[in-house]
C-alpha cells in the first residue's frame, strides 16, 4: 500500500490492537476505522515522524484513500482540539494522520480540555 500523500511505501507496524501502516518516506501513519482511538496510548511509539516535515505535507488535502480505489479523502478537524486535521475516507472511515499530528492528537492539554467547556477561547 503506498501513502496518499508523498507516494511512499507503507511499513507495517505490529500493536496490541493490530497493524499499523506508518510511510517510510514521511512518516504519516494510516489507521483503519477506530484503531485511532484504541492507540492512543501508543502514540509516541507510533508517530515517530518529524512534525515540520508533517506540517509540509499536511498542506496536501486534495488525496485518494490507500484502501478504498477512487475515493477522495476528506479534510476533517477534531471536534475536541480543533487545531488538528487529518484526512478520513468516508467509505471506510480510515484516517491519515501527517507526523507529529497523532502525537498531537492524543495528548489532551489542559487548553483544550478548557475549550470543550467554553471556558477557554
Amino acid at each position: 500500500m503506498d501513502c496518499p500523500k508523498c507516494h511512499g511505501r507503507f511499513e507495517h507496524i505490529n500493536t496490541p490492537a493490530g497493524v499499523v501502516e506508518r510511510c517510510s518516506t514521511c512518516h504519516g501513519l494510516w489507521f483503519d476505522v477506530m484503531e485511532h482511538k484504541a492507540l492512543k496510548d501508543f502514540a509516541r511509539a507510533l508517530d515517530t515522524g518529524d512534525k515540520k516535515m508533517g506540517t509540509l505535507y499536511s498542506e496536501i488535502s486534495d488525496i485518494q484513500c490507500p484502501v478504498c480505489p477512487n475515493s477522495k479523502m476528506l479534510e476533517m478537524t477534531d471536534s475536541a482540539q480543533r487545531h488538528i486535521h487529518f484526512e478520513s475516507c468516508p467509505h471506510c472511515h480510515g484516517r491519515f494522520y501527517d507526523a507529529g499530528e497523532y502525537v498531537d492528537y492524543a495528548t489532551i492539554s489542559v487548553s483544550d480540555f478548557l475549550k470543550r467547556f467554553g471556558l477557554r477561547k
